[in-house]
Formats: structure tokens, sequence, C-alpha cells
């Protein structure tokens, strides 16, 4: 029998990816295919979809809250898209909030013709960059960064598409994967950095982008490469596919998160395999925290790659001791933290007859602000297990995301306001372990990490921001102001 205790909602206490994009050209079904492969990129963004197409002649596009089933499953829906390039978006709003104006791809009609742009990633200087462009008259119709892109195009001065919109860039800072649409064809780029995904795929004579291979899988397309950090590929409707490394040679610095969570396991991503390198992460966090225990228990469904990896290393069985239920609706669809908590789900549930007696190691993919750890401790403890130790496959998440990942604030993270052994008490664990920062280098394929020269983007765990932050500096420097200003005043 299991627990009587109530099913626990994970939702609300993950990092969760912003976006996830898809397109494809000189395919003769390029709507259908598009929704599947956001279909296939559903984890990605479940608060919003949409698609644009263009037959030659014009643009089309459909544009709906909720998940892509939802907006994108009829064959109506998918026949208010005809043509042979279509680009679709999945997201969950962190920048410019939720609504259906912010909802993408965006689309303009610029003095060239149409444009077309879907966004993964968050702008760092976007709200600096629409101060500016407000100032000499631009109306924006959203409250996304990713608009931004398209007025910077629409004033740009150059005489090409490709040279305004790698103008525009120019002036971008932060994380961006975009698909880009106009009447001239489809271009795919990716930051200088790489902080966000990108790949490359063609199914017979058609050309696709995704945020992940597992996409190409759905839609029966070749994973051909990824998008190199800094490069726009250029690709016509004769099949003409070019290559642009327009802003100079960097160091990448892709998501390590990814590895971590993000990705669907069955994606490839910097050349490995996500579910190996989960499972690494597991093993290796079990070299550096091992515990006396009888069972080795995920915390689903994030937390059980590297729960495989743990037990296979340290020798202790794996076994499902959280039972989840894949029946019930996801809350975290709904952004604000209201609706969540005023429409918990019962989602997951201690197995009770496996755990009772026995010493437990709880595996999970990180903790945020902590409550959801401390609510499945207590689970397990009611469930009768006699030991619960936590291990976390990744290290401490202590600051907060500006490349269009959803993190609190860093006030509300607990590894920013305590050390381990008091987030041990605060989750009331028997023991609390994180894995390494160079013990996770390692078990994604890498060298331990080099300081000067990181292989990722780990902001969120080192604090070590790869790229400006204008936008934070600035409202830090006004909020400075503020209280400079209110304490002479007193």
């Amino acid at each position: 029998m299991n627990c009587t205790h109530p099913f626990i909602d994970l939702s609300g206490d993950k990092l969760r990816e912003e976006c996830g994009v898809f397109g494809v050209i000189n395919a003769a079904d390029a709507a259908a295919a598009t929704a599947l492969g956001l279909h296939a990129l559903q984890h990605r963004g479940q608060e919003a979809a949409g698609i644009t197409s263009y037959d030659g002649q014009e643009f089309y596009s459909r544009r709906g809250l909720g998940h892509v089933a939802e907006n994108f499953s009829t064959p109506e829906a998918i026949g208010e898209l005809p043509g042979f390039m279509a680009g679709g978006h999945v997201r969950y709003s962190t920048t410019g909030g939720s609504g259906l104006r912010n909802v993408q791809p965006l689309f303009a009609d610029l003095a060239s013709g149409g444009f077309a742009v879907a966004h993964n990633g968050n702008i760092s200087n976007a709200q600096t960059l629409r101060n500016e462009l407000v100032r000499h008259g631009a109306i924006f119709q959203s409250t996304s960064d990713t608009e931004v892109i398209i007025h910077l195009v629409a004033t740009s001065r150059y005489p090409t598409m490709i040279d305004r919109l790698i103008d525009a860039l120019r002036l971008v800072e932060g994380a961006y994967s975009l698909i880009v649409m106009t009447p001239e064809g489809m271009i795919g780029c990716r930051d200088p950095l790489g902080i966000r995904p990108l790949v490359m795929g063609k199914m017979g004579d058609a050309v696709a982008f995704a945020s992940e291979t597992v996409a190409f899988d759905v839609v029966g397309a070749e994973f051909v490469r990824e998008v190199e950090p800094g490069e726009l590929i250029r690709v016509d409707f004769d099949g003409k596919i070019e290559s642009i490394h327009p802003f100079g040679k960097h160091q990448p610095r892709p998501c390590i998160f990814e590895h971590v969570y993000f990705s669907r396991p069955d994606s490839i991503f910097a050349n490995r395999s996500v579910y190996a390198a989960r499972k690494a992460i597991g093993e290796q966090l079990a070299i550096e925290s091992p515990v006396d225990a009888d069972l080795v228990v995920p915390v689903p469904d994030s937390g059980v790659p590297a729960a495989i990896g743990y037990a296979h290393q340290s020798g202790v069985p794996f076994e499902l001791g959280i039972i989840r239920s894949h029946y019930v609706g996801r809350t975290f669809i709904q952004p604000s933290d209201g609706a969540r908590h005023s429409g918990v789900k019962r989602k997951h549930n201690a197995n009770r007859s496996l755990v009772a007696g026995k010493r437990i190691v709880l595996i999970d993919d990180s903790i945020v602000r902590g409550t959801t750890s401390m609510k499945i401790v207590e689970m397990m403890r009611e469930a009768g297990a006699s030991e619960v130790h936590f291990r976390v496959a990744s290290p401490p998440t202590a600051h907060s995301c500006f490349y269009g990942v959803d993190t609190p604030e860093r006030a509300k993270l607990l590894a920013a306001r305590m050390e381990v052994e008091p987030m041990r008490e605060f989750i009331k664990a028997d023991s609390l372990a994180f894995v390494s920062i160079d013990g996770l280098y390692r078990a994604v394929g890498a060298k331990d990490r080099n300081a000067k020269c990181p292989q990722f983007c780990d902001a969120c765990f080192t604090g070590d921001y790869p790229t400006s932050l204008t936008d934070l500096a600035t409202s830090e420097s006004k909020s400075a102001q503020l209280t400079f200003a209110d304490h002479k005043a007193a």
C-alpha cells in the first residue's frame, strides 16, 4: 500500500528554462513538422505556444496560451498555417511577463518585408536598449525583450537583411538562440558565447533548427551539428546554406544546467548524451559523498538518471520510493506564486511499503528555495524511513540567472542565505551533500573547472557571469541612489 501522505507538487521549486524554439524551411508540411518539434520541446516552456509560417507571399501566425497540443493538434489549426517555411516557440514567461501579446514568434512588417523571430534566452541590456529606442520614437507592442531585436533591425541603416540583423545583435548583451524568418529564407543564430543551445538538422531537402536534438527524433530529421557560438546560418528557398561568423572568436560558455536538468535525457548537448552525463553526475556524487544506506531513491522524474548513477557507483540498490502521477495537470504553466500555491496538485507520493524502516538516499537535481526538499524529506519520514540522506546532482544554486532561466531573486535562493549545514537543518535531512563544481565538470566530460577560462556558463553556482549585466547594474544603481536619498531625508 502507499502512504496516505498528500502528494507533493515539485514544480514550483524548480529552475525552469524559459523557452524552446523549432523551425524548418523547404518542407511541404512545415507547420505540422514545427508543431511536432515543439511538442518534443514542451518541457522547455508550458505557458504558451506559437507558430508562424510563410508560403512565398504571406506570413501567417497562430499563437495561444497553454500547451502545444491545446493549440496545434487539429487539421484546422495547422490549416491556418500554409507554406513551406515555419518557425515556432514554446514559452514560460520571465522577462516581459505572461499574456498573449508576448507569445512568440513575434512578427513585424518592416520596410524590406515581413520579419518573424523566435527567441530562446534573455537580453541582459534589453531595458536599456528599449528606453533608448522609445526616446527615438519606437512604439512597442509587447513587453518581451525579444521585441528589442525587431526594432534594432528596423532602424539599422545597413542595406541587406542579414547585415541589419548582425548590426542589431552587435548591440545586444546576454544570451540568445534565434530562429528568424524573412521573405528571403530562414536564419538560425546563437549568441557569441553559445549560452543557449541551438542545433541544425535535415529532413530530406528541408533544413531544421531546434533547441534540442530530441525534436529531430520526433519529426524524423537527421541531426547534422550544433549551431556554433556566434554563428548565423542562412538558408534560402533554393536550399543554399551559408554560415557566417560576424562576432569574432570567443571562448564558448554553454549553460551547464542543460546537462543537469533543462534538456530531455534523450537529447545530445555539447556533443554528449544528456542521459549519460546525468548518470555520470550521480556516479561522481557517490564518489564524493557516500553514505551507508539501504536504498537510493530518485526524486522523479529529473533525479532518476543521477540516482541510477549513484546506485551503480555505490552498490546501494536503486528503487522507486516516490511514485509520480502522470495524470495530474501541471501547475507551473501558471507563473505567479499565488496561482501555484492556490492550485497545488497531488503529483508525488511515497511508496510506503518499500521505504518503511529503510535508510534512504534521496537524489534530486537541485535545491532552489528548499521548501519542496523539506516536504519530500518529511514525506519519507512519515512513510517510515529510518534515515533520510539528501544528495544533490549539482552544486548549491546560490545566484540568479539572467540568461533565460526562471530563477527566484537571489534572496529567495536557499544556498544564497545558508551554508550546507544550516540547509540540512532547514530541510530536516540526516545529511546533505552537493556534487562539487569540479566533479560536475568532470561528469559532463570536461576537465576540472578552470576559473580563468571556464568551459561552461555556471553563474548560478559560482556567480561568474560571462557577460555584462547592464540592466541589473542600472537597477542596482538606481536602488542605491533611492536608498541614499531616503537616508538623507531621514
